[in-house]
């Protein structure tokens, strides 16, 4: 291969990533973005306290329901076909969320941009590693400049929202994802490598069904209990019917011969653990940025634009963590000690977080703990995703992104819904008292960094030494799985 033909590659290669990081940067700015228009939505849609929260979970469920979905259809269609899928039907959803006059429609729309999210984000990332897989320099860079696009997304979803929400109308937080998504869609034949499908293989859809439909349910069961109370038959029976949808789902990947999830794949060295790691790390992160928009508007009195520049600091120390601390880290000393550290930070940020004052200030409340704990986030983030998709085998790569993605974004879901519960019981349901609405974000904050611990205490029991890992990759037993 000549020069400039290896040179033509090489930047074809880069251009890729940079479609790659757009498409991760859209999925979470489009979980971001709402954050700074939720007043404004709720207002002029009619949401309660209680069930706003669901213009995130909509989302958010949908997506981390159909991750693994994705993730199998990138293996067995193809990564590049299903990313531009997926970036279709993200714009569908867009319009829909955009265009919608009432509660309904709106949940509607945020459900299917989660879909397109769903195919996205697992194809995304299968793809990354077809371009960068081969060359072990150049694969932790692109994969630190993926995982930047994530905080990217967030600030620019903090900033755009606050912008839009301030001087156009909130319909436009959604509307801004249409030109984004049609030039995507425009350069990928020309940037992606096309790859194979895999060829005879089936998709287990009644698998997807099952365990979208359970974790739908174990979302709404939980936010829904302080309204109807946690003792009622409503929640139970809620509850009852999404362990049973999920344990279905697992006695049906153990049944089928062609899995939607091959159950053997957790054998793999720390996969199972650095899903768990992520999935707490969700659970944490998620409710400290959404309760921390509403403490700036309905306790600090901040309007849209105000609010979402205050979250710009920590945003922006996530993604330059992301790119030039955390690799350094990593490489100094390793994915579990990083990720430890990581979530401890995050543990202390969140713990300060829960000191808030009804008549307190960004400078003292907000801004020192927001950025000990975005710190932590830039830290654990990065080893957990490359450890959980480096552990599973090359032709499972899209389901090895799906289940990472999954275990994020079901860990936010699940975390905003419990947290969520735990600030209406103490009081975030009343506004307008901004005494009541400061003990309970308070409390959600106290919350998530008990989770965040949580993760830090697994993490140091769960992780396995990289020798003690390749170790086990040698196995019979893992091989035969």
């Amino acid at each position: 291969m000549s020069t400039s033909t290896q040179a033509a590659a090489g930047n074809r290669r880069w251009l890729g990533l940079a479609v790659i990081a757009a498409a991760q940067f859209m999925v979470i700015m489009d979980t971001s973005i709402i954050g700074v228009a939720l007043p404004r939505m709720q207002a002029e849609l009619g949401f309660t306290q209680e069930n706003l929260s669901w213009v995130f979970n909509a989302y958010v469920v949908a997506l981390g329901g159909l991750l693994l979905l994705g993730g199998k259809l990138s293996d067995v269609l193809g990564a590049r076909r299903v990313f531009s899928a997926g970036w279709v039907v993200l714009l569908a959803g867009s319009l829909i969320a955009g265009l919608a006059g009432n509660v309904e429609t709106e949940l509607v729309g945020r459900a299917v941009q989660g879909a397109g999210s769903a195919l996205i984000a697992p194809s995304a990332l299968t793809l990354l590693f077809m371009l960068f897989g081969a060359n072990p320099k150049e694969l932790p860079k692109a994969l630190a400049l993926y995982g930047a696009a994530a905080p990217a997304g967030g600030t620019a979803g903090v900033f755009l929202g606050g912008v839009i929400t301030e001087y156009l109308s909130w319909p436009w937080v959604f509307c801004i994802n249409i030109p984004i998504a049609l030039v995507v869609i425009a350069l990928v034949p020309a940037v992606m490598p096309a790859g194979a499908a895999g060829a005879g293989r089936r998709v287990d859809l009644l698998g997807a069904v099952a365990v979208t439909a359970g974790l739908a349910a174990a979302v709404y069961g939980v936010v829904r209990a302080p309204e109807v109370g946690w003792d009622t038959g409503q929640t139970w029976g809620v509850l009852a019917a999404a362990a049973a949808l999920l344990a279905g789902f697992v006695s049906l990947q153990a049944k089928r011969r062609e899995p939607l999830v091959r159950l053997g794949i957790f054998r793999s060295p720390n996969l199972a653990a650095a899903n768990i790691a992520q999935l707490l790390l969700g659970a944490a992160w998620i409710p400290m940025w959404f309760f921390l928009n509403l403490y700036l508007q309905q306790v600090l009195g901040y309007t849209a634009f105000p609010s979402g520049a205050a979250l710009l600091p920590m945003t922006a120390l996530i993604m330059v963590g992301m790119i030039a601390l955390a690799p350094r880290v990593l490489a100094a000393v390793g994915p579990k000690a990083a990720t430890v550290t990581g979530l401890v930070l995050l543990t202390a940020g969140l713990a300060w977080l829960a000191l808030i004052d009804p008549d307190g200030s960004y400078a003292v409340d907000v801004l020192p703990a927001s950025l000990v704990a975005a710190l932590g986030m830039a830290l654990a983030f990065i080893p957990t995703l490359g450890t959980a998709i480096s552990a599973a085998r090359p032709e499972e790569g899209g389901l090895a992104s799906g289940i990472v993605n999954t275990s994020y974004q079901i860990g936010s879901a699940l975390g905003l819904a419990v947290m969520s519960a735990i600030a209406a019981a103490n009081g975030a349901d009343q506004l307008g008292d901004k005494s009541a609405l400061t003990d309970g974000f308070s409390a959600a904050f106290i919350g998530a960094a008990v989770v965040a611990a949580v993760g830090a205490l697994g993490t140091l029991v769960l992780f396995r030494n990289p020798v003690a890992a390749e170790a086990d990759a040698e196995t019979p037993e893992r091989i035969a799985a």
